[in-house]
């Protein structure tokens, strides 16, 4: 071994050593109170488009072995789940709109309670970001505005082109805000701890809260204050059905993903967080930077003003490792963190966090449908 290798691995352990003792120390790692719900910890697995649900939208069988396999983080935020045929994106994903997926996911949260963890669930519409092979009867996503999206829809014959969607007429309202108070009642009905209100992503919540989907000049355009108005009627509707102390949402104020952007996201979100406050939520999810990018706000934002305002708990998302989780908790500047991608291929990931063990890299050919390769064979620490 030469001396500059030799220097290296010193380095390395130093610094493993070094995180180690960090996260011995740290809060980060034991029990938290969210609401009414113990938490074991502050790590949140973020909710993971898997597309392995079964025909009619109902959560596949070895969803249950997932979710146990994963029960040990503190919270477990169940994958995108649409509230409607409309809702749906993606072929393969879940449901939680009919009695046989509720009874599906019975299975799944009684399972996970069985492991001692905890699961919420999140409460999806996609919106424009779908495609008419994809719809009840072949008709076309809706949107607030007939604005086309650039990018593809996942399909039962691949990716294909997305389509100009059809702009929601002011009456259809509160069928959407029906929808998702119907799927909150179906959600407290199948088990889970409580929901969270997907507004992120540029999905149908979000398409409606920025200014480059939404050109309406009904009581849902124009103004932050109307743009804002769908996602305050759904939150008042699934408050109603859970109390706020069961329900967060979930806000990516500077991310493009989903062909969308905003003029001003720190005004819009600034309200968005002040007037989520009325409501008692017990988080606010956010996504710091761009969704499955860079961290670095592509425009002028701080998302701890955001932080500062909102009177809940305060979930951070967005490239996460165990130093910097452990960066924000000895700051007290997020309370919850959340790690998407390497919970795929780590079902222990808390344990391997907590002692500083190497972490398996998720095979990206698995990642979205399939069986249980990909799914439920990541092994263990203990077993690998």
């Amino acid at each position: 071994m030469t001396s500059s290798t030799q220097s290296t691995a010193v380095s390395a352990t130093a610094t493993a050593n070094d995180l180690a003792a960090r996260a011995a120390a740290s809060d980060l790692f034991k029990p938290t109170q969210l609401g009414p719900v113990q938490l074991a910890n502050r790590i949140v697995m973020a909710p993971l488009t898997r597309s392995r649900a079964k025909e009619d939208d109902i959560p596949g069988d070895l969803a249950a072995e997932y979710y146990v396999q994963r029960a040990s983080a503190g919270l477990i935020i169940a994958e995108a789940t649409q509230i409607s045929q409309q809702g749906k994106g993606y072929v393969f994903t879940p449901g939680i709109y009919s009695q046989p997926q509720v009874d599906a996911w019975k299975k799944i949260t009684a399972a996970v309670h069985g492991a001692g963890g905890k699961i919420f669930l999140q409460l999806w519409h996609v919106g424009r970001i779908s495609h008419p092979s994809i719809q009840a009867d072949g008709a076309l996503p809706v949107a607030p505005s007939a604005i086309k999206p650039e990018g593809q829809a996942y399909t039962t014959d691949g990716f294909v082109p997305l389509v100009t969607p059809r702009a929601l007429a002011t009456d259809e309202m509160p069928g959407i805000v029906k929808q998702y108070r119907t799927a909150a009642e179906n959600a407290k009905a199948a088990g889970f701890d409580g929901v969270e209100i997907h507004a992120a992503n540029g999905y149908l919540l979000d398409q409606f809260l920025r200014d480059k989907t939404n050109q309406r000049t009904d009581v849902y355009g124009g103004s932050i204050e109307n743009r804002a108005r769908l996602l305050m009627e759904v939150t008042a509707a699934v408050v109603a059905v859970w109390g706020g102390d069961r329900v967060g949402v979930r806000i990516s104020p500077v991310s493009t993903f989903g062909d969308i952007a905003d003029s001003n996201p720190q005004a819009l979100f600034t309200y968005v967080v002040g007037q989520l406050n009325n409501f008692g939520l017990v988080y606010l999810h956010v996504i710091e930077g761009d969704t499955g990018g860079s961290r670095t706000p592509p425009v002028n934002f701080d998302p701890q003003i955001l932080r500062r305002l909102f009177k809940g708990h305060y979930m951070a998302n967005n490239g996460y490792d165990l130093s910097m989780a452990l960066d924000v908790r000895d700051a007290k500047t997020v309370d919850l963190v959340c790690f998407g991608r390497p919970f795929i291929s780590n079902p222990d990931l808390v344990e391997r966090l907590r002692t500083v063990a190497p972490l398996a890299t998720p095979d990206p050919a698995t990642m979205y449908g399939g069986g249980a390769g990909g799914y439920i064979d990541y092994p263990a620490l203990k077993d690998s």
